[in-house]
């Protein structure tokens, strides 16, 4: 396995979720992962960004991503009054990862969302740091993929 150096992680864990729910009927196991991306660099940083719905599954789920070592951001469920939900954390991410892409020599990104492409195009122009994408390869963006100097599709060894 390559070294990756210093690594930081950001996980959109409602990304995560949903695809590999849809794609593979299963969860992604965190604990795993982390395991590996541990044996291929030091983790500095990793963190996950969820949506508090405020119910004792998640609570749990977000306490075993703490045990793991993942800092684990929270932000409100918001439901509309016409029925649709709110809860996106891309600002979120685009700072932190911005913050700390010129501390560290890799950038992994696990989610399959499009949006990111400026930023990780922004942080490869700025920074001396590689970008690394995970996410279920059919889901995952095909310019998110392109911006990315590592691409790593989820696959079912990495689910629980």
């Amino acid at each position: 396995m390559s070294n990756l150096g210093n690594i930081a992680i950001f996980v959109d864990v409602q990304n995560i979720y949903y695809t590999t729910k849809q794609t593979f009927n299963r969860s992604f196991d965190y604990r795993l992962f982390w395991k590996e991306m541990s044996e291929q660099g030091n983790i500095v940083t990793a963190i996950a960004y969820a949506i508090d719905s405020n119910n004792d599954g998640q609570r749990k789920f977000q306490d075993a991503l703490r045990h793991i070592g993942f800092d684990v951001k929270l932000k409100p469920y918001i439901q509309r009054a016409d029925g649709s939900a709110k809860g996106d954390w891309d600002v979120g991410i685009t700072i932190d990862v911005l913050d700390n892409a010129p501390n560290v020599d890799t950038i992994v990104l696990m989610s399959g969302d499009g949006d990111f492409e400026l930023l990780l195009r922004t942080i490869t122009k700025r920074n001396k740091c590689k970008t690394q994408v995970v996410g279920v390869e059919k889901l995952t963006a095909n310019l998110l993929i392109d911006a990315a100097d590592i691409y790593t599709p989820i696959n079912p060894a990495w689910l629980k």
